[in-house]
């Protein structure tokens, strides 16, 4: 029976491991082709979506000569790029840093306080929730314009603030903690805010970083957003919204692009690993 066991759990890995290498590949390859010549990227390019068998576009995990030419051209020649990545970076901290501010205390609100219409606001974030953006656009659009911040930075920064999917992750995980916590701290004389601070965001350190890992990689893809309330001022883009337009023209530094655009999702990933972990564990515990 162990032996029946072991070869399960060898198969298992086995199966596993080879599904991370499928999954990794076209990430490693990006990288890889980011250090190909332009020449080279250029003529690579042109084959792609051609349905001649002769000329199918040939892959291959290397490039022929190893250059740093795609990104001399992105970061030094042409800013282009550098520009939409850099608005991409604005974007995602200016977002974190309101999301931080704003949902762990609403999510403290909405699980650990009685008032009138409580469950009424929760079940307005539930529905927000669930209604994907071509729903909500119309309206968003009408009431940014209202506010006069439409082609503004401020279009897609302010209604990431209020994410409703983040709300209902943290107040469901904060509404499981112990109301003794909060009374003993309570009972030293410590308020609400003092309790907040010291008790309730500690103890919800994991579910905060999956919850911070989650929303960037949200935020630095943004597409459907930019478009549509940043449709007259295309300087004010991010990354995720021109690599289909850098493929288009052929200009041969778009692995390069990909590989800068990859790289901070993949550090911020990283960095909140083990809490990304913990957070799925305690989830599931729950």
């Amino acid at each position: 029976m162990r032996t029946g066991k072991r070869f399960q759990l060898r198969l298992a890995r086995a199966l596993l491991a080879l599904l991370a290498i499928l999954m990794l590949l076209p990430m490693v390859q990006t990288f890889l082709y980011s250090f190909s010549s332009i020449p080279e990227m250029k003529a690579f390019m042109k084959t792609r979506g051609s349905r001649d068998e002769a000329a199918w576009m040939e892959a291959h995990l290397s490039p022929h000569i190893l250059s740093l030419g795609q990104y001399e051209q992105i970061l030094i020649k042409d800013h282009t790029v550098l520009g939409y990545f850099i608005n991409s970076v604005g974007y995602a901290a200016a977002i974190l840093f309101g999301q931080a501010l704003i949902i762990p205390a609403l999510a403290f609100g909405l699980s650990k306080f009685r008032f009138r219409g409580r469950e009424v606001i929760f079940f307005l974030i539930l529905i927000l929730m669930l209604l994907p953006f071509q729903v909500t656009m119309v309206p968003n659009v009408l009431t940014l314009r209202f506010l006069g911040m439409l082609n503004t930075p401020w279009a897609v920064v302010l209604p990431m603030w209020f994410a409703p999917f983040y709300i209902f992750l943290l107040r469901q995980y904060m509404i499981a903690l112990p109301d003794e916590l909060l009374e003993a701290a309570s009972m030293d004389g410590a308020g609400p805010f003092r309790s907040f601070l010291r008790i309730v965001l500690p103890v919800c350190r994991p579910v905060l970083g999956a919850a911070a890992a989650l929303s960037f990689a949200e935020n630095w893809n943004l597409v459907e957003q930019p478009l549509t309330y940043l449709s007259s001022r295309p300087e004010l883009m991010p990354l995720s919204t021109v690599f289909n337009q850098l493929a288009g023209e052929n200009t041969g530094f778009e692995f390069a692009g990909a590989a800068l655009y990859i790289l901070p999702a993949l550090l911020v990933y990283l960095f909140f690993q083990e809490d990304i972990l913990s957070g799925i564990q305690l989830t599931e515990m729950k």
